[in-house]
């Protein structure tokens, strides 16, 4: 309606000839409150409305990978930061409400590892458990400490660790695998339960933290493992196998159950993409739909069942590609806005569809509709990891780097909201 009404004072002006000198100015400025009015109401994303978070603390700091998560009970942001996958890890916790980042402490030190147990990284997210605890597990790194081909020490293996922000205390909850890494977890949120795949033997572990009793459900895969667990509102746990079929972890029945066919995929996808499996998901409870998007560049709309394993839909490619490679866009993050919109970074690990740039997209999965917000370069933002990391307020947050030189990278917290200003 303003904007309506200010149309209508524009036109009056002109069509009454009062483009005077004087009446000039009043019309400059009516139509530069025009515009302004316009854009607000049309939502238009800038970088107003991000902000970059610095991890403080760890003159170290080199990387992140899909190691963030945010606990509602205490409304805070939790990532760990490693340095270059060598031996360390700093474990932060940003306080929305304080809008403050904060080192707890090193992984070594806090969770007292010996020298032989040592980690490369921590790669899991972190999930929030039923009593507010944070839940992570650790990673080696590399695959040459991981096969003990060519290491000093070798690698132990991976630990599931919980974090106690009330009591600002961790606990480590003991290894999963020997010489197997944990590269991702979740849990059921009414039992407790964490749900874990091990690398490089792609070992899906179900651990119950309150008996101390840990199973391990066989193998599902090989080679470069998938690196996204999920869960649903029943507390079931989902993975992606060698032929990217959905596999499911029923709690009911305490079994795996497997996907009929694979997820979508465009034509001609190599191996090495199916294999990898998902790479982001954001969950939709009230619509009852958790979105996907793969190694292959598709996003999926996947509606859970508390039984069986549900239905897809495919909803197209992550990018619109000008080749006949649809499948090479990137996008290792996403994030579901209360608008209904999916919100994800494009780029990184070699695999970019514009030379040196990271590009924010949005989706509309209603209508499909894709649309480039903003270009980084890789100075700024080089690599983006993260799925469903949603605050109370609505703020979307990633875990980011960018690159200072060919052999090092500075990480960085990413807030996001694309429908308000971030403070700065």
């Amino acid at each position: 309606m303003a904007v309506k009404f200010l149309r209508t004072i524009c036109c009056c002006f002109i069509k009454k000839s009062f483009l005077k000198w004087g009446s000039v100015a009043v019309v400059a400025m009516i139509i530069l409150l025009t515009v302004t009015i316009t854009n607000a109401q049309n939502g238009k994303i800038t970088r107003d409305n991000i902000a970059f978070i610095s991890y403080p603390d760890f003159p170290e700091a080199n990387s992140t990978w899909f190691d963030i998560g945010y606990g509602e009970k205490y409304n805070k942001v939790y990532v760990a930061v490693t340095n270059l996958h060598h031996d360390e890890q700093a474990l932060y916790q940003y306080d929305i409400s304080s809008q403050k980042m904060r080192i707890t402490g090193l992984l070594s030190r806090l969770a007292h590892l010996r020298n032989f147990q040592w980690q490369g990284k921590v790669h899991s997210k972190f999930v929030e458990g039923p009593n507010g605890n944070m839940y992570f597990s650790t990673d080696g790194g590399e695959d040459r400490q991981e096969y003990l081909m060519n290491h000093p020490r070798g690698y132990s293996g991976g630990f599931f660790m919980r974090w106690d922000p009330f009591n600002q205390k961790l606990t480590n909850l003991g290894m999963a695998l020997q010489y197997e890494s944990i590269k991702d977890v979740d849990i059921d949120n009414e039992t407790g339960v964490l749900y874990g795949i091990s690398y490089p033997q792609v070992h899906f572990i179900v651990y119950d933290v309150a008996k101390n009793n840990l199973r391990d459900l066989g193998r599902l895969g090989s080679a470069h493992v998938p690196r996204v667990l999920f869960t649903d509102w029943w507390g079931n746990c989902y993975y992606a196998d060698w032929r990217q079929r959905l596999v499911k972890y029923e709690k009911d029945k305490q079994e795996l159950i497997f996907a009929e066919n694979s997820l979508p995929a465009f034509p001609n996808t190599p191996g090495s993409k199916i294999i990898t499996g998902i790479m982001g998901y954001a969950k939709d409870k009230e619509h009852n739909v958790i979105y996907i998007n793969t190694y292959g560049g598709k996003i999926i709309a996947f509606y859970p069942q508390k039984e069986g394993i549900g239905n897809v839909k495919d909803l197209g490619g992550i990018f619109d590609t000008q080749d006949d490679k649809p499948y090479v866009p990137f996008a290792a993050n996403m994030g579901l806005g209360n608008n209904g919109k999916l919100y994800y970074f494009v780029g990184g690990e070699g695999n970019f569809v514009r030379e040196k740039v990271t590009i924010l997209m949005e989706f509309d999965p209603q209508t499909s509709q894709k649309k480039e917000l903003i270009e980084f370069p890789l100075s700024e933002i080089n690599l983006v990891t993260g799925s469903n990391v949603k605050d109370k307020e609505g703020n979307l947050y990633y875990a980011g780097m960018k690159e200072i030189s060919q052999s090092k990278n500075e990480p960085f917290l990413i807030i996001f909201n694309p429908e308000k200003k971030i403070k700065k």
